[in-house]
């Protein structure tokens, strides 16, 4: 099962968001009920595998906290809006990794960068360099961070559909 760990978008930061997707001149956005912050790829998973990840991350605990919104930035074939580094959003993503690795997944070393996808390209960089500079983030409101969820992906011609496993409250 094609699977990750993310935080939820809350209904401010969706509706937030709306505004400059459709800005956009390039690019498919991302529905609404798709946007996310990955804190852990997963790839394919057994069944079995996953329910073991989902009693490590039964037993995390953290503090709510806040994440920031930045700039849009490109990711190959993908617009994105950065997410502040935080103490608190950093600690979550490596108490995650943990879980995963208990879990026996092994995840490729990479450094995390935080971000939530807000369009797919059909071609990398160049389309994103003819973004306006009045796409700007300024007025995305701080979002509260209260949990997490696991999701199963299913990719489709017409995009991906994210399913909600479980979720994860502090």
């Amino acid at each position: 099962m094609r699977s990750f760990v993310a935080i939820s978008l809350n209904h401010e930061a969706t509706v937030a968001l709306a505004p400059l997707q459709r800005a956009l001149p390039a690019g498919r956005p991302v529905p609404p009920e798709n946007l996310h912050l990955t804190l852990a790829f997963l790839d394919d998973q057994p069944e079995q595998v996953l329910e073991a990840l989902h009693d490590e991350l039964l037993a995390l605990s953290s503090a709510p906290f806040h994440i920031t919104f930045l700039d849009i930035e490109c990711f190959g074939r993908a617009l994105a809006i950065g997410v502040k580094d935080s103490a608190p959003l950093v600690a979550l993503h490596r108490k995650i990794q943990i879980a995963t690795r208990r879990a026996g997944i092994v995840l490729p070393r990479r450094r995390f960068r935080p971000h939530v996808t807000i369009a797919r390209l059909k071609h990398e960089r160049h389309q994103a360099a003819h973004i306006p500079h009045d796409c700007t983030v300024n007025t995305l409101p701080e979002m509260l961070v209260t949990g997490f969820t696991l999701y199963e992906s299913t990719l489709r011609p017409e995009g991906a559909r994210h399913v909600a496993l479980a979720h994860f409250t502090f």
